[in-house]
């Protein structure tokens, strides 16, 4: 059996001496941060008992911010796993030390969200939501940046200009590639439709351009149909697919650009068409799993949410500490791909 490493080990692999890892082991005096996470990444890297001490030590230093989160429909898997990763990313962050608030808001109404969020300013140093782009939630926005409170938007950009920043995926090439997999995978031409959430969610808008683009641009032999509101449901979804279906039996394909996917998948199975149009969905939940695998759905477009919260997080403490952006920006990360064969 090896021996267990020691601190002079330590000292020797971090390249410091006995005395400076022994001050960082017992916070007996002020040790540079470059020093001690390298003591700290040496411990791990040998396996050096004290390292969660260590590391323990290294965080009482730091600041603590609280970051506050409003996210949509708390029953809804995609926003669960939404949350548990924001969590996640906030506790591992390294500069600081995080507190995360993570809340829901069931209604897309503005004052309902904008009661949510101002109760989310009392208590947060920093905010990021989803959000639809409405001028009162601008307004909103526009005075907790007064306050030195910075927002950012999540999945869908809103208060532009106002906001810190938005981090999410690109939705005008998401709505392309929806496009792009419809034209490639359809049988034949045919009529094309799309479902958004709302007109006021802009993520919803962007897709909905890009994929109207696409087609008009390197599929006009497709007819894309008017676009359908679904305020996000299982039931309505349901209920307009069914219609559609019986109104166009040439459906080459559908994309649902928003929340409701579960109602299209549902009204596919109850119809039991073959082959089924193509159908395109926004995120990987245990329904565009098993829709994937049952051939119902060609494609899922997913948001990768560690990635994205990681980088909201890093954000928000960098804006906590060095103040609003004079130019706040968008942080595009590329979006994951399902299909039956991959998952």
């Amino acid at each position: 059996m090896a021996n267990r490493p020691t601190i002079a080990d330590l000292a020797r692999e971090s390249g410091v001496s006995v005395a400076t890892v022994d001050r960082v082991l017992n916070n007996r005096l002020p040790v540079r941060e470059e020093t001690a996470r390298r003591v700290y990444e040496a411990a791990n890297n040998i396996g050096y008992h004290a390292a969660g001490l260590i590391r323990q030590r290294m965080r009482q230093e730091l600041p603590e911010y609280r970051l506050g989160f409003l996210l949509q429909k708390s029953g809804h898997h995609f926003y669960q796993e939404f949350a548990r990763e924001i969590e996640s990313a906030v506790i591992q962050a390294t500069h600081f030390r995080g507190v995360p608030i993570v809340e829901f808001c069931a209604s897309q109404a503005p004052d309902d969200i904008i009661t949510k969020l101002k109760s989310l300013a009392g208590r947060c140093h920093s905010i990021g939501l989803v959000a639809p782009d409405h001028p009162a939630i601008t307004a909103a926005v526009e005075e907790l940046k007064a306050r030195d409170i910075p927002v950012f938007s999540l999945l869908t950009d809103f208060a532009a200009g106002v906001r810190e920043g938005y981090v999410g995926v690109n939705n005008r090439k998401a709505g392309r590639t929806a496009a792009w997999m419809i034209a490639k995978a359809a049988r034949r031409p045919g009529k094309v439709a799309i479902f958004v959430g709302s007109h006021r969610f802009h993520g919803h808008e962007l897709r909905e351009i890009g994929f109207r683009a696409f087609f008009r641009e390197q599929a006009p032999e497709f007819t894309v149909l008017d676009t359908m509101v679904n305020l996000e449901t299982r039931q309505i979804t349901q209920e307009a697919m069914l219609d559609l279906i019986r109104r166009h039996p040439d459906l080459a394909g559908c994309y649902v650009a928003g929340g409701g996917m579960e109602g299209a998948i549902a009204a596919l199975r109850e119809i039991g068409m073959d082959p089924p149009p193509v159908m395109i969905v926004n995120e990987i939940t245990p329904e565009s799993r098993a829709a994937l695998a049952d051939n119902i759905v060609t494609m899922v477009i997913a948001t990768p949410l560690p990635r994205l919260c990681r980088e909201v997080v890093e954000l928000m403490g960098h804006a906590i500490e060095r103040g609003a952006a004079n130019a706040p920006g968008q942080t595009f990360l590329p979006f994951d791909i399902y299909l039956p064969e991959n998952i």
